[in-house]
């Protein structure tokens, strides 16, 4: 059964996201209500894709200050990205390629936000502690996550 505080996060970002189409703005907010709903955590934030340069670039975030660019296919983020899937890593040191931005985070979960066939980018939340995700975590995650895409609008 779905954790009720954990569920209303996703009511809460359609609430304040309603009539927004602002992108930055949303993702910007989005990754505030994470940080503030998820205990144990020490990074929730975005990615987004740079159709240019063909990797993945910082967006907003909470948290420590993070690696800029992530190449697709390359650690937890570029690998969710590139297959199209949700991932979740118990031990991102177990995980072979992990780039470590933050020398603390012990175990990630990964979103990607794909709208209309267009991928955009990847949700990507960081644990100072192992084993911290859950499928639970995901499913709200993955919700989470449409409820985000059906109000932004992409990039052309």
């Amino acid at each position: 059964m779905l954790h009720k505080a954990k569920y209303m996060i996703n009511k809460q970002l359609e609430a304040i996201i309603n009539q927004e189409t602002n992108m930055i703005a949303n993702l910007s907010n989005a990754s505030a209500l994470i940080w503030e709903h998820f205990p144990d955590i020490n990074w929730a934030g975005f990615y987004l894709w740079d159709q240019k340069d063909k990797e993945l670039v910082l967006g907003p975030f909470q948290g420590k200050v993070a690696c800029i660019r992530i190449g697709n296919g390359a650690g937890v983020c570029g690998t969710a990205f590139k297959n199209e899937r949700s991932l979740i890593v118990d031990d991102v040191n177990l995980f072979s390629g992990h780039i470590a931005c933050d020398a603390n985070s012990q175990s990630e979960i990964v979103i990607p936000l794909i709208k209309d066939g267009k991928k955009i980018g990847v949700l990507d939340i960081d644990a100072p502690i192992k084993n911290r995700f859950t499928k639970e975590d995901q499913l709200i995650l993955e919700e989470f996550v449409s409820v985000l895409l059906r109000q932004i609008q992409t990039p052309a």
